[in-house]
């Protein structure tokens, strides 16, 4: 590898950006043309050290700061990012490769999240009862928890970062992000753009770096609280190795979303909704739509209607106008999503749109895959059981509404879901009975907005605790109650007795 003609990225610590410790780095690729363009440094246990020492220095005069004042600065660094969402989406589309509209849609979203963190003031507000006994009041606090770090996924690097740090810091907690090193650049920008907006040094700090780095921070004693987006084998590894050092952890998994489809369902609308939500971001988002379940009659007459619409996607470069789909982020990725629609058709499914030969003219070293379309699919297959994370949807028959939800809960996945129908009815059955932290009546991408919380059941979490939101809130602090008494002077003490407050 010659590092001597690309630019390697530097970290972010104590407020600029500094030359990376380490002597091993990794490459960072244009999706679309599959050129190397830059190196990422893999983060050591120096840096590591070097990053929370630094988030350490900055925590106490940090957390001492009025929650207005932190306010203020998120106020600021929102409008910064509202100004240069366009740069940050370009960024975006060059080491990722989404599409511009889908990037500039993500930085939106996480900015929301910045917006909601901009309220903290009122948020931490905590509770006060007045004479709970005999001249006795009692009151909670909530407070920082005192260094935290976030752990994130290369598909959404502006947005899922967001989710953590902008409530952290303004909880009053430093923080330490690892992004993925596979599009790490935006990162970099992040901690500009706070620095601008007045964000004192240490604050926020960038480690890129693989599983040396994330190793470094799981064991880290003076790290308090974890936070993690990707896979839900590493997931589950982050959640207890985090936990068996005693640190405060949520950790988001993988998912196999069902948009379930009766008879009933306006097919046209419900078809290129689930276009958008199986092929946006080439299938590469945890609350894409991978299975769709067809009931009843439903089925033939919305297979036709999708596999006529998925060889009209619109698949290139994402920076060209008018295209609908960009490549896998990764060489790998692309063969890994090939590998897996090979398997469907030698396990039985029926294959109706085959991507795995897109024509990109002017793209041939991309990573590209097109929309793929399985029918018959049954829960036994692989590209059934199995998160692809790719432009492959699957189609699997129901003969009812009971039989639809009976499937979705028995999955191991339980992110997201979403039912299209015309009936209030079945939708509220719906909505009731199936076992999955996010629902869509009609909505095939049920994201809650910033001021709800974003998070899964069963393997698709594990912690207590979702992401942004209050649970956001209430992750980044610790309660803390307060009973006070003021008694007169000469006034009796309590005795050996527990204390009685009636």
């Amino acid at each position: 590898m010659d590092l001597t003609t690309l630019d390697r990225l530097p970290m972010w610590i104590g407020g600029k950006a500094v030359a990376a410790q380490t002597k091993r780095y990794g490459e960072v690729t244009n999706p679309a043309t599959g050129e190397v363009i830059r190196h990422v440094p893999l983060g050591s246990a120096a840096d590591v050290d070097a990053a929370v020492a630094a988030a350490a220095t900055a925590l106490p005069a940090w957390r001492a700061l009025p929650p207005l004042r932190r306010a203020r600065i998120l106020m600021r660094f929102r409008d910064l990012l509202q100004a240069q969402r366009k740069e940050f989406a370009k960024i975006i589309t060059q080491e990722h490769g989404k599409t511009l509209g889908d990037a500039e849609g993500e930085v939106t979203r996480g900015i929301e999240v910045v917006e909601f963190a901009t309220g903290i003031a009122h948020l931490l507000k905590g509770e006060f009862s007045e004479n709970v006994g005999t001249g006795v009041d009692s009151f909670s606090l909530r407070q920082p928890v005192g260094v935290c770090a976030g752990i994130t996924p290369f598909n959404f690097p502006a947005m899922v970062p967001m989710w953590m740090y902008p409530v952290a810091i303004a909880c009053g907690n430093t923080f330490v992000l690892k992004p993925s090193e596979r599009d790490p650049t935006l990162a970099i920008r992040m901690g500009e753009v706070f620095a601008e907006a007045g964000l004192p040094d240490g604050v926020f700090n960038v480690v890129h770096g693989d599983k040396d780095a994330v190793d470094a921070l799981l064991a880290h004693p003076v790290v308090q609280a974890i936070s993690f987006v990707g896979s839900t084998p590493i997931a589950r590894y982050i959640y207890e190795t985090g936990a068996r050092n005693g640190k405060r952890v949520q950790s988001l998994g993988g998912a196999k979303n069902h948009a379930v489809v009766l008879p009933d369902a306006d097919m046209d609308f419900t078809t290129e909704a689930l276009i958008g939500a199986g092929y946006g971001s080439a299938g590469e988002r945890c609350m894409a739509i991978s299975v769709v379940v067809a009931v009843g009659e439903a089925g033939d007459p919305l297979v036709e209607k999708l596999a006529q619409r998925a060889r009209s996607v619109n698949v290139g470069a994402g920076d060209s106008p008018d295209v609908e789909m960009g490549p896998l982020v990764t060489a790998a990725a692309r063969d890994r999503v090939a590998g897996y629609i090979d398997r469907g058709i030698e396990e039985g499914a029926r294959l109706v749109v085959d991507g795995r030969k897109p024509t990109v003219r002017g793209h041939e070293g991309g990573f590209f895959v097109g929309p793929t379309l399985f029918d018959h699919v049954t829960p036994e297959m692989a590209i059934y059981r199995d998160e692809i994370f790719g432009p492959v949807l699957s189609v699997v028959r129901a003969d009812s509404l009971a039989d639809a939800i009976a499937l979705i809960n028995a999955n191991p996945y339980a992110n997201g879901t979403a039912i299209f129908t015309r009936s209030g009815h079945a939708a509220r059955r719906f909505q009731q009975d199936v076992e999955v932290g996010m629902i869509g009546i009609n909505v095939p991408i049920p994201v809650p907005m910033a001021f709800f919380s974003f998070g899964g059941w069963r393997a698709s979490l594990f912690g207590d605790l979702n992401v942004h939101g209050m649970d956001g809130v209430r992750f980044y602090t610790r309660g803390k109650t307060v009973t006070s008494r003021w008694p007169d002077d000469g006034s009796a003490a309590p005795g050996f007795h527990m204390p009685m407050m009636g």
